[in-house]
């Protein structure tokens, strides 16, 4: 379609987000983008269709859960129908993935694609596309073949409209693939979204030619494709001028749910944009399994001023208090600051955030005011040795201090373990099995095994982790017709390697972390909230307990200097730090003490630094 073409439709867009992101939350892309392109061209009507909710609404909210939680279940309903030819294998796959997830194991694969294909046709034929002069996809986990679906169909009965995507499932020089495989699609943006459309839209506007387009900074064209044109970036510099999220239209969706369909959304909200830990390490990329940030450049971050301001908007006018912020990581620098003035707003917000375990107790006490009940820390490792390869910048000692604040605070810990990441060996193996017997008193973590994902540092430099051969994850062959499975190369890699290897070194920590769950469940279920490890302070004495499962507390009493010092380390200590502490303390004294602690498991010891890791029983 030409640019002339589009002009004299340019007075409103359409951005679409399809299944399958989590259905309680609008989508922050959409929001930030409508908001945005309103601010710099006021003129300019934008419509966006939180498409998602309806679907998760059609099949029932529990099993849209369940299928928008697994990546194969979720881009195996809409591949069917956009294959329909290779429906079997496609339904094989489905049932191979569900294996263990109840709801969606006992679903008619065939019934859920005709009702999906229902929702998704209703929908298109709802809207006047002719309307539009250019839409819109935003396309994240689980939103390829959904998305790919939609813009098929639509553009199948309205060819003259332009198509633009974004979004993380697809950055870099793996674009240029992509307009000869799906032809469908006229535009592609490059990372972060708001410069490069509002150029677009301006551009196309004033009716400029296709090679006019093509350089805009931010966006890939087929104009662009040619040679050994750079694929770039066009991001705020600045935070400060971004608007807050506009999510009107995914609440006046809500308002035609039907009345046991009704729930309280999460709002999605920024404090910045990047990863601090990727921009302040220049030797490495940031974690080595981490590709999130290759839609990225460099990390950007809100004043605390802002962040309060957009919250306190965002909570008043849609009469929710549930937030879940999408930074990579919250800033350090002004966290202080800025949960203090969220809890100066006095609204008893439900918030989600994530962090680096460096953080600090005073930081997550400051969280914990402000209404932070549940995070997701880096932990990724409960081994030193591991957490090196990973390049995360953390040690053991780190992870089981900010678990143990965690747990003190009584903020809900989702962190992850990463197993089989390659080149991880047996001394790794063996020291992740003996520090799980003192992290044991707190939350257990989830267990992820390690994907490659495209654009990360193991994808980057694969010999360097061992790894022999690279090439897209099978199940997209299953998915995708060979030409198109040829020719693009998708966000989650596979490779060649000690995959094998990997499988069976890991065992012993998945059952370790089986049992770890199942003791601390039922510990909880019969002594409620309190900590498994916690003591209570008695000035000059502290008492020290153990619950345990199905037997009587081990009970332990400090006196004195002991008790001192354990306080001392209750935040890690190394051994010459408590030393100088605690003048005329010899070190013949101090350590049998703490070695008896550590034998007891009431301390950690990691390179002659020590962790305390009972919590206080009032936080």
């Amino acid at each position: 379609m030409g640019p002339s073409e589009i002009k004299n439709q340019l007075e409103r867009i359409t951005l679409v987000s399809t299944p399958w992101p989590l259905f309680t939350r609008p989508s922050i892309q959409l929001g930030a983008l409508k908001s945005y392109l309103r601010q710099e061209i006021p003129d300019l009507e934008v419509n966006t269709h939180h498409f998602y909710l309806k679907l998760a609404a059609a099949i029932g909210y529990p099993l849209y859960r369940e299928i928008s939680e697994k990546t194969w279940l979720a881009e195996s309903v809409y591949a069917a129908l956009l294959y329909p030819e290779r429906f079997d294998l496609i339904q094989t796959m489905f049932c191979k993935e569900a294996k263990g997830n109840p709801l969606s194991f006992k679903v008619d694969f065939k019934a859920l694609t005709h009702q999906a294909a229902v929702v998704a046709d209703e929908f298109i034929s709802s809207i006047n596309w002719d309307r539009f002069g250019l839409a819109g996809f935003s396309i994240c986990f689980c939103q390829l073949t959904s998305s790919l679906y939609f813009i098929r169909s639509i553009k199948k009965k309205f060819p003259k409209l332009a198509i633009v995507i974004g979004g993380s499932m697809f950055a870099g020089d793996s674009i240029k693939d992509i307009f000869t495989v799906f032809p469908e699609i006229d535009f592609v943006v490059n990372g972060e979204g708001e410069r490069p459309l509002c150029s677009l839209v301006r551009h196309l506007r004033r009716s400029a030619d296709s090679e006019e387009i093509s350089r805009i900074p931010g966006l890939v064209t087929p104009c662009s494709c040619t040679g050994e044109n750079p694929v770039t970036f066009d991001q705020m510099a600045d935070l400060t001028d971004l608007p807050v999220p506009d999510y009107d239209d995914y609440f006046h969706l809500m308002k035609t749910a039907a009345p046991d369909n009704t729930f309280f959304p999460t709002l999605l909200a920024e404090a910045s944009r990047g990863c601090r830990w990727q921009a302040s390490n220049s030797e490495h990329s940031g974690c080595a399994f981490c590709n999130l940030n290759r839609n990225w450049q460099g990390y950007r971050c809100k004043g605390p001023e802002q962040v309060c301001r957009e919250i306190d908007h965002l909570t008043s006018k849609y009469r929710t208090l549930s937030v879940a912020f999408m930074d990579n990581l919250m800033p350090a620098k002004t966290a202080m600051e800025m949960f203090d003035q969220l809890a100066g707003l006095e609204k008893d917000l439900d918030l989600f955030c994530e962090l680096r375990a460096t953080t600090q107790k005073r930081v997550l006490e400051k969280m914990g005011a402000a209404g932070v009940s549940k995070i997701q820390i880096g932990i990724e490792s409960l081994s030193s040795s591991l957490l090196k390869k990973l390049n995360k910048g953390t040690t053991a000692i780190q992870n089981l201090e900010i678990m143990k604040h965690c747990e003190g605070l009584g903020i809900a810990n989702n962190a992850n373990l990463i197993l089989h990441f390659p080149g991880s060996d047996l001394a790794d193996m063996d020291e992740t099995l003996r520090n799980i017997e003192f992290a044991a008193f707190f939350r257990p973590p989830t267990l992820v095994p390690f994907w490659l994902g495209h654009g990360s540092s193991v994808y980057d430099d694969p010999a360097a982790f061992g790894v022999k051969a690279i090439f897209n994850h099978p199940n997209y062959a299953k998915i995708f017709p060979q030409e198109i499975h040829r020719h693009m190369t998708f966000l989650i890699q596979r490779y060649r390697g000690d995959m094998g290897f990997q499988k069976q070194l890991w065992r012993p920590v998945e059952q370790r972390v089986d049992d770890w769950e199942k003791n601390y469940t039922r510990i909880h279920r019969t002594g409620g909230d309190t900590p498994i490890l916690s003591y209570r302070d008695g000035r000059d004495f502290m008492i020290i307990r153990q619950e345990r499962l199905s037997k009587a507390p081990f009970t332990h009493r400090l006196e004195g200097l002991s008790r001192k010092v354990y306080l001392y380390c209750g935040q890690h200590q190394s051994l010459e730090k408590i030393l100088h502490h605690f003048q005329g303390l010899t070190q013949e004294k101090v350590v049998p003490f703490l070695k008896m602690m550590t034998d007891k498991k009431l301390m950690f010891e990691e390179n002659g630094k020590y962790l305390s890791l009972a919590v206080p029983l009032r936080g």
